[in-house]
């Protein structure tokens, strides 16, 4: 009995530098029933395209993206099963039977369709029973006997003879309790009697004729980050068939996790796992069926079958060449390989904030998403050693699925993944961070593994042994033209031998007998001696034939040196371009990074481009909308202007006739104390002047009536005193004047309001723009400006400072106080005449026209550093008269 290894190397051993990418396919499953919005399009065969439904929030430039995603093939609702295992899973069938590993798994949303992808349905087959199906119509002629090949527990194969082979099957047999492998002329489940259509059988052309063939399936799950063997016999609970984490019953135990462990070779595997040997499908499909029956699923929110674990079934191709005659397998350890094809169904990452999930179910969910998150970060870091060059740790010990497929990322064989999604709108952000991730994958590229060694047997041992045992006369037939006039030449002289005569003696004088014999011998010994001749010359022959073959066969090496020493420099250059291209590839790669990078940072700039652009066109637009504002309040201050400027026309105009009013009645006045002064002059003449006693106010003429008057028209503003000694306005001193000199800035637009109270500010510059030259000749400045106050009229502000002189032989001006004049418009009480014919007090007051008398008693005054500031109005205070 000889123990065969796998025919996977180490990663350090590899010969081959070629290296594949991971192949990336995109399934989209119809949409469900009840759904309603679809966010999933495809474009082409290699592109599918995803639009944002309707409620989720927009970009930042407030439209609808759309996300475009290309992977190495689309399929669209109307992909058959046969056609998805046509161009995904056919290839790795035919590797697994060359002798080269292959990895398939599918990864995406829960309830994408990962589990019909792979299981199926009946009719409608899936990966995996239709990769079951190839292998076993590629090899079912070529399988060896059951237990021919035998595992040691520490993934390697054992190789036993056909004695012990029918052995162990006997002893198999008689052992009541073990299970019985399932036969293939048993009931299949109803579940999978249907599952393959015979019309779509198909095979492998590479299959070897002179190799026997064995098939060895394992079914285990990754639940909660532990390994269980879902094939492994338990007792069994009608009851409770499956243990779930509650309180365990006492008549069934729970399964025990596995663990992983690195073989000689350097390679992964479940150690203490069950590998069944099956020999056709239908028993493939009955083991496969036992353990899927025991894998965790539950009802949740999203899926009413929620996968809650990491399947993976792993089917186990052995492989050895038979011996030279063709009839036994090689009993060679170095030349047994064992292939292996892992089909994993993922299960599906989800939010536990859509799945509500509390208790184990909240629990398997983190699992499952922190097992694919370290997946993810995997495919990360090996993207980023091989696209920069960088050499980081990988971190697969993280998750018991990625320790597990470690080696077929380091090169032991190919990666393909299937990417399913749902094109509803519920699973939209979920999709994309799905498909950003399958578009990374493909950046990643794994080392291309070795070929199996060929064995050094001529092909062909297999039939040439099969027609030798269905006819045995081809034997000498195949011998050759040589043997065959040999065999025919010695045959006949065989049979031209005479035979003895009889050798009785009955009487002793009996000379006829012995003389008979004698010459029967001599004429033996003469065909003797001639099949010994020819037999020399035939070997005479048969030695310079040999020599010749020799001949022919040293100069055959010599020319099959020559060639060698050819090959081997085509080798030599062939290595030398091998390198050059690996170079340039390396370069290209890089390149390829920096353009990628480059392209990112324009997209960024372009995004920024846009941004900015669409801020500046809101910008302009204010703009817009603040000029056309402006041009608005331009008319508006231009029809306050116009009427200002009409109001102060009429304003003016009736000043201009109150003016003349008060010339009328000066002029009144002084005709009046001529008149008086010529009365004097000519009472002194004529009469007595009056007693001294007598007031000089009574002595005064009486002013004319008030109908006597000339007439004019009447005006608000106060009138001046009728009597002879005119009441001299108040004038309100400003604090400004001082000893210091003054710029009174007082620009070309100001208005003239033309009140009686005014800022007077002596030993002042008066000037309509201040500069530099006028600063320097004063120590104080004040500014006077006019706004519209919130009740329509003008408001005057006189804004003070100090000029101030700087270090460069300038001058500055630092504001210290404002001070607020605002006019206050009241209605103009009428002129009253007092009246002369009453007591004689009425004289006494001073004057006879109260309104002119009481406006002047009334001032208005800001005092310099007050507690009232700037902007505040300052009402007037009632002077008190003097007795």
């Amino acid at each position: 009995m000889m123990k065969g290894r796998t025919a996977r190397r180490p990663q350090k051993k590899q010969s081959s530098n070629e290296r594949d990418p991971v192949g990336v396919y995109c399934r989209v499953r119809p949409l469900g029933a009840d759904d309603k919005e679809c966010c999933v399009e495809v474009i082409s065969s290699s592109t599918v395209q995803l639009h944002t439904p309707d409620g989720l929030k927009v970009n930042r430039n407030g439209e609808f993206k759309e996300t475009q995603y290309s992977f190495k093939k689309v399929y669209g609702i109307q992909t058959s099963q046969m056609e998805l295992f046509e161009d995904v899973a056919k290839p790795l069938v035919d590797d697994l039977v060359r002798g080269k590993n292959g990895l398939l798994f599918t990864y995406g949303v829960t309830g994408s369709g990962k589990t019909f992808t792979m299981t199926g349905s009946p009719g409608q087959g899936g990966l995996l029973p239709r990769s079951l199906d190839m292998i076993f119509n590629s090899i079912g002629p070529y399988q060896a006997k059951r237990f021919v090949f035998k595992t040691d527990d520490k993934n390697g194969l054992d190789v036993q003879s056909q004695i012990d082979a029918l052995l162990e099957r006997q002893r198999q047999d008689n052992i009541p309790s073990a299970p019985k492998t399932p036969s293939s002329r048993q009931k299949l489940d109803p579940e999978f009697r249907d599952m393959m259509n015979p019309e779509e059988a198909c095979r492998s052309e590479g299959v070897d004729e002179d190799s026997s063939y064995g098939v060895f399936v394992s079914y285990i799950e990754i639940y909660n980050n532990y390994i269980f063997d879902l094939l492994e016999e338990t007792p069994y609970d009608p009851i409770r068939p499956k243990w779930n984490g509650g309180t365990p019953n006492t008549d069934f135990i729970p399964p025990q996790s596995k663990i992983l462990r690195e073989d000689q070779n350097h390679n992964m595997y479940v150690a203490g796992c069950t590998e069944v040997e099956v020999k056709t499908t239908e028993e493939a499909f009955e083991v496969f069926w036992r353990g899927q029956k025991k894998r965790r699923i539950a009802n949740t929110q999203l899926n009413k079958e929620s996968s809650r674990s990491h399947s993976v079934f792993i089917i186990k191709l052995a492989q050895a060449p038979l011996d030279a005659d063709g009839d036994n397998i090689l009993q060679d350890k170095s030349q047994v390989a064992v292939s292996q094809l892992c089909l994993v169904d993922l299960a599906g990452s989800e939010r536990t904030s859509r799945t509500r999930a509390d208790g184990n179910r909240l629990r398997e969910a983190g699992n499952i998403n922190q097992s694919l998150m370290t997946l993810r970060t995997c495919i990360e870091v090996l993207r980023e050693n091989q696209m920069c060059g960088t050499n980081k740790m990988v971190p697969y010990r993280d998750s018991k699925v990625t320790h597990l497929f470690k080696n077929y990322f380091d090169g032991e064989g190919k990666v393909r993944m299937i990417v399913c999604i749902n094109p509803k709108a519920e699973d939209f952000e979920e999709t994309m961070l799905v498909m950003r991730f399958a578009e990374m994958t493909q950046e990643v590229e794994v080392a291309r593994p070795a070929d199996r060694p060929v064995c050094g047997f001529a092909a062909g041992r297999r039939q040439r042994n099969q027609a030798s045992k269905d006819d045995p006369a081809r034997r000498v037939d195949e011998r050759g033209p040589a043997d065959r006039d040999f065999t025919t030449t010695q045959g006949q002289l065989l049979h031209s031998i005479p035979p003895l005569p009889c050798c009785e003696l009955t009487d002793p004088h009996d000379d006829t007998t012995l003389p008979r014999v004698i010459e029967a011998l001599e004429k033996r010994q003469r065909i003797r001696q001639m099949i010994i001749d020819q037999y020399k010359q035939a070997a005479n022959v048969m030695r310079s034939s040999l020599k010749e073959l020799d001949g022919s066969l040293f100069n055959k090496e010599d020319f099959i040196n020559k060639q060698n020493g050819k090959l081997a420099e085509k080798d030599r250059q062939i290595q030398s371009q091998k390198a050059d291209m690996e170079r340039l590839e390396k370069k290209t790669k890089m390149q390829e990074y920096k353009i990628e990078v480059l392209q990112k940072t324009t997209n960024i700039y372009e995004v920024d481009k846009r941004s900015l652009q669409q801020e500046l066109e809101t910008r302009e637009s204010r703009l817009k909308r603040e000029h056309v504002d402006k041009k608005r309040m331009e008319q508006r201050m231009q029809g306050m202007v116009s009427d200002t400027q009409h109001k102060w026309e009429k304003e003016c105009e009736r000043r201009v006739n109150a003016k003349q009013l008060e010339m009328q009645n000066k002029l009144w006045v002084k005709n009046e104390k001529l008149k008086q002064l010529k009365a004097i002059v000519t009472e002194t003449k004529g009469p007595p002047a009056p007693p001294p006693d007598t007031p000089q106010r009574q002595a005064r003429p009486q002013r004319p009536h008030r109908e006597e008057r000339l007439p004019a028209k009447r005006s608000a503003s106060p009138s001046p005193m009728p009597t002879t000694t005119p009441v001299r306005a108040l004038h309100r001193r400003s604090r400004s004047a001082g000893g210091e000199k003054w710029v009174d800035h007082k620009p070309a637009s100001s208005v003239d309001l033309g009140t009686m109270l005014q800022p007077s500010i002596p030993n002042s510059i008066k000037v309509s723009a201040a500069s530099e030259k006028v600063l320097s000749k004063c120590d104080r400045y004040v500014l006077t400006h006019q706004e519209v106050a919130s009740d329509g009229e003008i408001q005057t502000k006189l804004i003070k400072g100090e000029v101030i002189k700087t270090r460069g032989g300038g001058q500055s001006v630092q504001f210290t106080d404002i001070e607020t004049l605002r006019q206050q418009l009241t209605t103009a009480p009428s002129r009253k005449r007092r009246s002369s014919e009453g007591s004689p007090q009425s004289s006494d007051q001073g004057g006879q026209w109260t309104d002119v008398e009481t406006r002047c008693a009334v001032g208005v005054e800001m005092r310099a550093g007050s507690n009232m500031g700037p902007g505040y109005e300052h009402r007037g205070f009632v002077k008190r008269r003097k007795p």
